[in-house]
């Protein structure tokens, strides 16, 4: 069996362990990615499809007619 994933994990594990900026700058990562995802699509992108129809079968159809439309038809 082969010990590359164990040095791998170690290796990984070392390294975040003795960061000190680093940890900083992850939790500014993670901080930005829940601005983008989360209070983003809150604000941003309502469900368009839930709100403008009532039932899946005429959600679906919608879906259906736009994906099929041609690129002329569009506008």
């Amino acid at each position: 069996m082969s010990r590359w994933p164990v040095k791998l994990y170690r290796f990984y594990r070392d390294g975040f362990r003795r960061m000190t900026v680093g940890r900083s700058l992850w939790k500014i990562i993670f901080i930005k990615l829940f601005v983008l995802f989360a209070v983003l699509k809150l604000f941003f992108f309502p469900n368009y499809l839930k709100t403008n129809f009532a039932t899946d079968e005429q959600r679906a159809d919608h879906v259906i007619e736009n994906l099929t439309r041609s690129a002329g038809n569009n506008y």
